[in-house]
C-alpha cells in the first residue's frame, strides 16, 4: 500500500514538563533510547527482500546500527507555540521512512513555549498497529519520575543472509508449507468447535461486511487526489466529558467519540459550504483489536474494522448519539470481530504475490468502502515520564490511505483525549477549523448532559 504519496508509518506527538529548574538533554535522551531499545529487539532490524520476490521480506539485524541517525533533535524558533509544532509535524511526517535502515525515527523538539519539549515518533505500520505502539512506548516511558532500571544489553547483530541464503530460506519455507497449512486447518477446525452456536452470528458479521463493500460510501470532499505534502491538526478535550454524556444518554464512550466527530463533521462540512441534508452521512472505518487477551502485549497487525454511517445530516446531537450507538451494537452482536479473527489467522498463509494483491485491491477499494478512518486507542490514566519530564499530552498520527484527505486518531490519556488529524496539505487547508468542530462538538453534547 505505500507509495510516495501514501507512506505508511504511524506515529505520535507527545509533549513534556521538564523537572523543575532543568533542562531535558538530547545527549542524555540518546541514551535512554540506546538503553531501552534491548527491550524491542526489532527496532534494531532492517528489511530484506528475497530476490526475485520468492518469499515475503524478512527482518535482518543492522550490522551497521547508528542511535544518532534515528534519534534526531530540532527546535522550534521563538515563540514556539501550537502553530509551529503542528507545522513541523506535517512536514516530518511527510518524508518516508529509509527502507535500508530500521524503520523507525524519533525527534526530540526543543524551544516550546513555557520551557516545554516535544517527542515526535514514526514507525512503519509493518512493525505496529496501533494498540502494540502504545504498548512500545514502554521502551521510553516510566510510570514514575525515576527512570527503571535497564538490564545491560550485550546485543551483537547476527551477520546479514547473503542473497543466496535468502533464496535458500524461501524454498525451506516452502517445502516447510504444507505442515503448517495442515496445522492452521486443525486449528480453524477447533475454532469452529469452540464458535458453538455463535457461528451463525460470525457468517452474519462476514455478511455484514460485503453488503457494506457492495454499497459505495457517500460523495465526500474527504476523499480526493493526495500529495506526498501534510498537515497535522490537534484537538484536546476531557475523558470526563465523555463519560458524563455516556451515564446521560447510555452507550459507550467509543460512541460518544463518534458522535462527537459526527458533529465535528457536519459544522466542517458547513464551514466549506457543502450541501448538508438530513440525510447525509459520513462513512467511517473504525478499527478494532482481534486479539486475544494472551497476545496483547505483541507485535503483529491483528486488527478488524467496523464500518459506521456516521449521520452528519442529523441536528440533533442526542439523536446522532443515539443512532452511532445502535449501529455499533449491531457490529458487536454480529459477530464480525469474531469471523474477523479467523480470516487475519488465514491470510498468513497466502503467497506474497496475493499478499501485495490484497493491499493493492484494498488501496484502490478505499475511496469506495469508506470516507475516513477514525482510530480510538485508549492509554493509561495516570501520568508517565520520560528521563524524569512528565508527558502532558499526546496526539497520534495515522498514515492516509489512497483518496483519504484526512484521517482522526485519538488517544486518551490522565484524563484527556488527544485528537491527532493527519492530512493532505493541498485537499485540507482548514485542518484548524476541523480541530475547532471536535471541541465545539463535545461542548455541544455536554450541553445535553446537564
Amino acid at each position: 500500500m505505500e507509495s510516495p504519496t501514501t507512506a505508511m508509518h504511524v506515529g505520535s506527538v507527545a509533549r513534556f514538563t521538564p523537572p523543575d529548574g532543568q533542562s531535558f538533554d538530547y545527549d542524555a535522551f540518546c541514551a535512554l533510547v540506546a538503553r531501552r531499545i534491548s527491550l524491542v529487539p526489532r527496532y534494531r532490524q532492517k528489511l530484506r527482500w528475497v530476490p526475485g520476490h520468492l518469499a515475503n521480506p524478512v527482518w535482518v539485524d543492522d550490522e551497521d546500527f547508528d542511535i544518532t541517525y534515528h534519534v534526531r533533535r530540532s527546535a522550534l524558533p521563538k515563540p514556539g507555540d501550537d502553530d509551529q509544532l503542528r507545522a513541523l509535524v506535517g512536514r516530518l511526517q511527510a518524508r518516508p521512512l529509509d527502507r535500508a535502515r530500521p524503520l523507525w525515527e524519533i525527534y526530540l523538539v526543543e524551544g516550546l513555549a513555557d520551557g516545554r519539549f516535544a517527542i515526535i515518533t514514526k514507525t512503519h505500520h509493518a512493525m505496529v498497529d496501533g494498540i502494540s505502539a502504545v504498548d512500545i512506548g514502554t521502551v521510553l516511558l516510566d510510570v514514575s519520575p525515576t527512570p527503571q532500571e535497564t538490564p545491560d544489553d550485550s546485543w551483537v547483530p547476527r551477520p546479514e543472509p547473503s542473497r543466496a541464503g535468502l533464496v535458500l530460506g524461501a524454498f525451506a519455507d516452502t517445502l516447510r508449507r504444507p505442515t503448517v497449512a495442515l496445522e492452521t486447518i486443525r486449528s480453524g477446525i477447533g475454532d469452529a468447535r469452540a464458535l458453538g452456536g455463535r457461528a451463525l452470528g460470525a457468517l452474519g458479521g462476514i455478511a455484514s461486511v460485503a453488503r457494506t463493500s457492495l454499497r459505495s460510501a457517500p460523495d465526500s470532499p474527504l476523499n480526493t487526489t493526495i500529495g506526498e505534502q501534510r498537515r497535522f491538526g490537534m484537538a484536546s478535550t476531557s475523558l470526563d466529558d465523555y463519560k458524563r454524556i455516556r451515564k446521560t444518554h447510555g452507550g459507550t464512550v467509543n460512541d460518544v467519540v463518534l458522535a462527537t466527530v459526527a458533529g465535528a463533521l457536519r459544522a466542517w462540512l458547513l464551514t466549506r459550504g457543502e450541501s448538508v441534508v438530513p440525510s447525509t452521512t459520513v462513512r467511517a472505518m473504525v478499527p478494532v483489536s482481534v486479539r486475544s487477551e494472551g497476545e496483547a502485549g505483541g507485535l503483529g497487525n491483528r486488527v478488524s474494522s467496523y464500518f459506521v454511517d456516521l449521520p452528519v445530516g442529523e441536528p440533533s446531537p442526542v439523536v446522532r448519539l443515539h443512532q452511532i450507538s445502535y449501529a455499533m451494537q449491531g457490529h458487536k452482536e454480529s459477530g464480525q470481530s469474531v469471523g474477523a479473527d479467523v480470516l487475519v489467522r488465514l491470510t498468513g498463509f497466502a503467497p506474497p504475490t496475493i499478499h501485495s494483491a490484497a493491499a493493492r485491491l484494498g488501496a484502490g477499494l478505499s475511496r469506495r468502502l469508506f470516507n475516513v478512518i477514525v482510530t480510538n486507542v485508549p492509554g493509561p490514566q495516570f501520568p508517565l515520564y520520560a528521563a524524569g519530564a512528565q508527558m502532558d499530552d499526546c496526539f497520534p498520527v495515522v498514515p492516509l490511505a489512497k483518496g483519504q484527505a484526512v484521517t482522526i486518531g485519538l488517544m486518551s490519556y490522565n484524563g484527556g483525549v488527544y485528537y491527532g488529524m493527519n492530512c493532505d496539505r493541498d485537499a485540507m487547508p482548514d485542518i484548524d477549523v476541523l480541530a475547532t468542530c471536535i471541541e465545539d462538538s463535545l461542548a455541544e453534547l455536554l450541553e445535553t448532559a446537564k
